[in-house]
């Protein structure tokens, strides 16, 4: 029973593992789409940023930093004004502040990369699975019709073959976005973390009575 249950799903042959191929790499492109606006959407405008830091050097006001920063998109602006609002509770306040936002921030940029590493690491194994249903029906049709044995046999590892190539074709542009995304987080994350000590020295150096701790 279970032997014959097997075989009639092997007998089905590659096309439905192609279908999934293509509805992968649908979702692959959404994503991609999605991201892409997300990661435009995301960074924060270098210059604004870099005169406020220019003036809070200047003048250690904090509370005017933090009214300002909140005016900027983006996930640096966004970390920053965490750290910035926690500054009357202290360093450590902010520093937890600043760790959190960071780790939110983190969140959202990684959200649904692991489609796009799932489907590079396994759309190959996918179309290898469906070429070897593939070949499996081919030799079962042939055994069936023998008389047109060379026909039958050649045109079903034709057809097999084909989902090798699928999945090759999903795979290698989900993994190249999947870097990119992830190496454009990574530049993102260390910018993070470099203005959250720059902010984190601000705060430090100022009075205690004016930082609060």
């Amino acid at each position: 029973m279970l032997q014959q249950s097997l075989l009639s799903f092997a007998l089905m042959g590659s096309g439905w593992v192609l279908w999934l191929l293509v509805g992968l790499s649908v979702l692959c492109l959404a994503i991609t789409l999605e991201r892409t606006v997300f990661t435009l959407v995301n960074q924060t405008p270098a210059e604004p940023l870099r005169l406020l830091l220019s003036e809070l050097s200047r003048t250690s006001d904090i509370a005017s930093f933090a009214a300002k920063i909140r005016d900027l998109r983006g996930a640096e602006a966004r970390v920053l004004s965490s750290g910035a609002s926690a500054a009357d509770m202290g360093a450590a306040s902010v520093e937890e502040a600043l760790t959190s936002a960071t780790i939110r921030e983190k969140l959202r940029m990684e959200r649904a990369l692991i489609v796009l590493g799932t489907t590079g690491s396994n759309a190959p194994f996918l179309g290898l699975f469906g070429t070897v249903l593939g070949i499996i029906k081919a030799f079962h049709d042939l055994s069936i019709n023998q008389a047109q044995a060379a026909s039958a046999v050649m045109a079903g590892i034709s057809e097999a073959l084909v989902a090798t190539a699928i999945g090759l074709m999903v795979a290698i542009p989900a993994v190249i976005l999947f870097n990119t995304f992830q190496r454009v987080n990574k530049s993102t994350m260390a910018r993070i973390d470099a203005l959250s000590h720059l902010l984190l020295a601000h705060l430090k150096r100022r009075p205690t009575s004016e930082v609060g701790a």
